[in-house]
């Protein structure tokens, strides 16, 4: 009974170091593995207690050797589904290739789904909502917002870290369940609102004129982007030329006076 114990708490300190080692995962990223060095990193405290032979460690570690990406906030939950999967290797209830040919697809897939809703919309809703609070003249709130989802993403990661280690790839099903995809399209809806109220604070004081050129503008600009005609850059420089020219034409055409005068 003192082994069993022994091992579980020698498996469990090592399950830790691999969960703590995932923040480190992009500090090695380059061109050819992107993230494979970091992969290996986190995984090797596991791998070392749950193969004993030096053999088995080595064919281990030249299955994370690959080429790998995802997005970071999913490296977590990646770790632990692997972990699971290779103790099932260790113990011969799956064979070795079967990691191979789920590996790639679960984490492309992983990254889309983070793409979407954590860098195109979860991110930007943070930095719309509190860049509208400060310029309303809040300060506190827009800190507790920022303390609030740097706690939650810690959260969410050692949830589906220990989610991926205890149930492996059928964690992946409940992970459909939670319509993240959806999630993402309606934060997307409220960052579209909130995007209007920034542009109504920036935007001077009773210069209706002005602030429908600049709303025509940007949104002349992101139809460019999604057909791209011309380089992202170019249609950038575009709109930041009309927005300032624009209110110096339409004061040289009202003889002199400044758009916006009282």
């Amino acid at each position: 009974m003192t082994s069993i114990q022994g091992f579980w708490t020698e498996r469990g300190k090592a399950y830790l170091r691999c969960f703590l080692r995932t923040y480190l995962v992009g500090a090695s990223m380059n061109p050819r593995g992107l993230m494979s060095v970091g992969l290996l990193y986190a995984m090797q405290p596991g791998l070392w207690v749950i193969h004993k032979e030096p053999k088995a460690r080595e064919q281990a570690l030249k299955r994370y050797a690959r080429h790998f990406s995802s997005h970071p906030f999913w490296v977590p939950c990646l770790v632990g589904i692997f972990l699971a999967v290779e103790a099932d290797i260790a113990g011969r209830r799956l064979p070795p290739d079967a990691l191979e040919k789920v590996k790639n697809t679960t984490s492309y897939t992983l990254s889309a789904v983070g793409d979407s809703v954590f860098a195109g919309s979860l991110l930007i809703f943070w930095a719309l909502s509190s860049t509208c609070l400060l310029l309303a003249g809040h300060r506190v709130l827009p800190l507790g917002m920022g303390i609030f989802f740097f706690l939650g993403l810690q959260a969410f990661r050692v949830y589906t870290f220990l989610g991926g280690l205890r149930r492996g790839f059928s964690f992946l099903g409940a992970l459909r369940h939670w319509d993240l995809i959806n999630w993402g399209r309606r934060i997307k809806f409220v960052n579209a609102a909130l995007l209007l109220v920034l542009w109504a604070q920036l935007f001077p004081a009773r210069d209706f004129v002005s602030w429908a050129w600049g709303i025509g503008a940007l949104g002349v600009a992101g139809v460019l982007t999604l057909r791209p005609i011309l380089p992202r850059w170019i249609v950038a420089g575009v709109v930041l030329w009309a927005l300032a020219a624009i209110p110096w034409l339409m004061q040289r055409a009202s003889g002199g006076i400044p758009v916006g005068f009282p």
